[in-house]
């Protein structure tokens, strides 16, 4: 199978272009999505080719305009908000959280909102605490919707794919720092992906490494640098927040009996925790130490660029939680 080699941004653009193409029903809305080409270039040009009625650029209300795609999917389309931050979804938790979850619930499934809304997340890129924080783990605890993080070239152009076709509202979490990553595309006709599975990165038998988002990259440089240690790392993308993928976590443990997890949320009350609860549920006789969490210093993600890293997961950290891990 032949390959490409683009960024991230234009597997986000790919995906965004090929199902405005595929289904009249789709259309993009969000701020600055139009003419300015969205906050990062994923939406750039579109609207030159699908016109003013499918790109759709939003006033600045979040709860206004997830309300409206709401409504739209409602009334049969297949809309795609984006909100420019994680941390400027907060203005529409009221529409996610007490409408799009609930709705086929509280219609006795009469009701079906399909829905994606796409957002970037994650701190790297100087822009303090209003723009910078990890908060996935909040929509991952609200059942009613399936939460993403694709870390990949891959995943960021076959999730959406996957997410369009789903009935209910799917969260789609972009790591701002990975927009300009490059990686290599398998050409195929079907970029559809999974959207409730873990993959495996990398194999090993020693740790597991639990990770997902803008922190792969991250765990997998640790995980090489352990290797010229001798130390072989599993390296787990959880791919989906919400499902978890329980059984890929279960299988590697049963192999490795160590566990890291690395998330650049919070640690208190956050996906790690959570995680690191399930293993103890599921797997704790196939554990040989306790469990180790990698998370983010619990302070607003600071803007210097030196205290950024530091608050943040890095390499280093990662790879010192595993020696840790094996040494007990």
């Amino acid at each position: 199978m032949t390959a490409r080699t683009i960024t991230y941004r234009d597997a986000v653009h790919e995906a965004l272009r090929e199902a405005l193409r595929g289904d009249e029903r789709v259309f993009l809305m969000g701020e600055d999505v139009g003419y300015y080409g969205g906050a990062y270039a994923c939406s750039k040009g579109l609207i030159q080719e699908f016109g003013e009625e499918r790109i759709r650029d939003a006033p600045l209300s979040e709860s206004g305009f997830v309300g409206a795609g709401i409504g739209a999917a409602l009334g049969g389309m297949r809309p795609i908000v984006e909100i420019m931050t994680v941390n400027f979804s907060l203005l529409a938790l009221d529409q996610i959280v007490n409408n799009a979850a609930t709705l086929r619930h509280m219609s006795g499934g009469q009701l079906s909102v399909p829905l994606v809304i796409r957002m970037a997340t994650g701190a790297g890129r100087q822009l303090a605490a209003q723009h910078s924080h990890s908060l996935e783990c909040w929509f991952a605890h609200v059942p009613g919707i399936k939460v993403v993080a694709p870390a990949t070239i891959e995943d960021a152009r076959g999730m959406l794919r996957t997410a369009l076709a789903d009935p209910d509202p799917v969260i789609i979490f972009e790591h701002a720092t990975l927009y300009n990553e490059q990686g290599e595309l398998p050409e195929t006709d079907d970029y559809a992906m999974d959207i409730e599975s873990a993959r495996i990165s990398r194999s090993g038998g020693d740790i597991t490494l639990i990770t997902y988002g803008g922190s792969l990259q991250k765990t997998m440089a640790a995980a090489e640098g352990l290797a010229k240690d001798g130390i072989d790392c599993e390296v787990i993308d959880l791919r989906s927040l919400r499902p978890i993928d329980d059984a890929t976590i279960m299988a590697s443990l049963a192999k490795t009996h160590r566990a890291v997890i690395v998330d650049e949320g919070w640690r208190s009350v956050g996906l790690a925790a959570e995680i690191s609860a399930r293993i103890s549920e599921q797997a704790f006789f196939d554990l040989d130490g306790p469990v180790a969490r990698v998370c983010s210093v619990e302070v607003p993600i600071p803007y210097p660029r030196h205290l950024e890293t530091a608050a943040t997961p890095q390499p280093d950290k990662i790879a010192a939680a595993a020696r840790e891990v094996l040494r007990r």
